[in-house]
């Protein structure tokens, strides 16, 4: 397929409750927008029947294609493989779960047909979410907006319509550990957003237990943020500082006072400045 208009992307981990749904829902919405459009459907390493209903839908539309990761890649990896294979001017990253409609993709490509290459949905509500993820989701948000050095959106995932010219610049950008709407943001370009209610998951689970939320956090802080270098080498500087004084201290009290400080308390003074030392050092070499 050439001249492709718009492309969808959609990363797939055992999701075979909704696929159907979901492609139900986005070729309406996509032949209503053009009828040069394409979906994409990335397995990533699926457990359930998910591979076998994307090659049956692929068999009988000749607008859907499918890639098949070898194994569980992660959320943000299959998506970049969507996007390196997708060619659409126009691209949609969408989740499978069907908590993000479909149907919004109309009002993203209006906003994008009005000159802006990055149209992203914001959550005014997030439906069906337990109150600790809803606690979580916003401290994340709210800890990333202060520490980050890119104005990345708060209350917001990957669900957007992007130009081919950020693809294109995102696949150029070669890190592992990808945190997709930050490299977005970093990119600029005009940007601007909408706001919609996301939905209860309709089937199955979240392929984002609390241990990969706690990755992709930890992911985004390091990638777009240098702020815990910072502390590093803040608190390495400090370390170092009070421990050279309890040193001078040492000094001063073996020649003036009389009193030697010897045993347990040389040995902590001294491995404290070596690792205030090394603290520091670190944070200088990581900034």
């Amino acid at each position: 397929m050439t001249n492709v208009q718009l492309s969808v992307v959609v990363p797939i981990y055992n999701e075979q409750d909704n696929i159907l749904e979901l492609y139900n829902r986005l070729s309406k919405t996509c032949s209503e927008i053009t009828n040069s459009y394409e979906i994409i459907f990335i397995n990533d390493g699926s457990r359930d029947n998910s591979l076998q209903l994307i090659i049956e839908l692929a068999n009988k539309d000749s607008k859907v294609f499918y890639l098949d990761l070898s194994r569980n890649f992660g959320h943000q990896l299959a998506v970049t493989a969507g996007l390196d294979a997708s060619k659409g001017k126009a691209v949609v990253i969408i989740d499978a779960d069907l908590q993000d409609p479909p149907e919004l993709i109309t009002e993203l490509n209006n906003k994008f047909q009005e000159g802006y290459e990055v149209v992203y949905a914001t959550r005014e509500k997030r439906i069906g979410d337990s109150y600790f993820k809803k606690f979580t989701a916003k401290l994340f948000y709210k800890i990333l907006a202060n520490f980050s050095n890119v104005k990345i959106p708060v209350d917001t995932g990957d669900f957007r319509i992007i130009d081919r010219k950020i693809v294109d610049l995102l696949k150029q950008m070669p890190e592992q550990n990808k945190f997709l709407r930050g490299q977005i943001s970093w990119l600029g370009f005009r940007q601007t957003s909408i706001s919609f209610h996301r939905q209860e998951r309709k089937h199955g689970q979240t392929g984002y237990p609390l241990s990969k939320m706690l990755s992709f956090a930890i992911d985004g802080l390091t990638s777009f943020s240098d702020v815990p270098l910072k502390l590093v080498t803040r608190l390495g500087f400090f370390i170092s500082m009070f421990s050279f004084g309890i040193i001078l201290f040492a000094i001063y009290s073996h020649f003036f006072l009389h009193r030697t400080i010897t045993g347990w308390t040389s040995l902590i003074i001294s491995s404290m400045f070596i690792g205030g030392v090394q603290l520091f050092s670190i944070g200088i070499i990581g900034e």
